[in-house]
């Protein structure tokens, strides 16, 4: 059976729908309690690989996600979506060519690439709490372990080494007092607390390291700059397998006043791509099965990268001033 060719109409009424989806997702960041939805949804090992705008329209739609993949994705993984589970539309984008160039243009001309357009479509997911598990089933995160525990003192290497790429050296040493580390940013210099279990000392690394990374106290205001580094840490140590159930998700009081929504957009894109470099950093150390990696890098599971709803001026990596 042929598809019916949609209308250019048409298509315009599901970009509008989709632009409305997105906006009343964004507004859900003013206040406290959707800001800690977002917070709690990318902090999750298994929804770190969508996009910002994704992980808005995941929060909005089930703020309880934990892991979401496409249909045929949770079958690779060795689970079935539950019969009657209503989805979650997150935005995919999907690569058209040109009409010129589907009747025959020469594969060789040099404006083929130019003539193939990319656009984006709702398409459904479902969260681990909608699916059951097969025989089979594979593991989807690694498992929590404490702050105070030694379990996680491997990552202390892949964080030091990407402070190398950054220009800055780590030291551990005795701190008298709380503050557990300090981030110099003019000797490119952090410092941590060697009396710290292992697992604090990553959550310290981590901390300071998204100062390293450009949050300082002269483009912030001190209080802003704290909210974003302490947001990227709960993060960054959540994915990484760490458990900070118990900690508070910082928000910025005050986000609900009028003209806020671009500042706070701003906000949640520097703090997902400052998440992102660190994650990065620590990917191969994850804890996840190598099985479970093959099945999301399978092209099973939906990974759109939509723009982020604000500039992000952060995206070179290349440190500035930290505090």
């Amino acid at each position: 059976m042929c598809n019916r060719r949609i209308s250019e109409s048409e298509r315009a009424q599901r970009r509008e729908r989709d632009r409305q989806r997105l906006s009343q997702a964004a507004e859900q960041l003013l206040h406290s309690d959707g800001w800690r939805r977002w917070v709690t949804v990318r902090s999750k090992n298994g929804l770190a690989r969508y996009s910002l705008n994704n992980q808005l329209l995941i929060a909005l739609t089930r703020p309880d996600a934990t892991f979401v993949a496409g249909f045929r994705a949770w079958l690779d993984l060795g689970y079935r979506v539950n019969k009657g589970e209503k989805a979650i539309w997150i935005l995919a984008p999907i690569s058209v060519k040109d009409r010129d160039e589907v009747n025959g243009a020469s594969r060789h001309d040099s404006d083929a690439a130019a003539r193939t357009r990319t656009f984006f479509r709702a398409v459904p997911v479902f969260d681990r709490a909608q699916v059951t598990a097969g025989e089979k089933a594979l593991p989807l995160e690694p498992p929590r372990a404490p702050l105070t525990g030694d379990s996680h003192a491997h990552l202390l290497a892949p964080l030091r080494a990407f402070a190398g790429t950054l220009g800055y050296t780590v030291s551990f040493e005795e701190i008298p007092g709380e503050a557990g580390g300090w981030c110099d940013a003019r000797r490119r210099r952090i410092v941590v607390d060697t009396d710290a279990p292992m697992n604090a000392q990553v959550r310290i690394l981590v901390h300071e390291l998204a100062h390293a990374l450009g949050v300082d106290y002269q483009r912030y205001t001190r209080h802003q700059a704290e909210v974003i580094v302490d947001t990227v840490t709960y993060i960054v140590t959540a994915s990484a397998g760490l458990d900070v159930a118990g900690e508070t998700i910082p928000y910025i009081a005050g986000w609900g006043e009028d003209g806020a929504l671009e500042a706070v957009n701003k906000f949640a894109a520097t703090i997902d791509t400052i998440a992102r470099q660190l994650e990065t950093a620590l990917a191969a150390d994850q804890q996840v099965s190598p099985e479970t990696d093959d099945a999301i890098a399978g092209g099973r599971v939906e990974t759109p990268t939509c723009e982020p709803l604000g500039e992000d001026r952060f995206a070179s990596g290349k440190p500035v001033a930290g505090a």
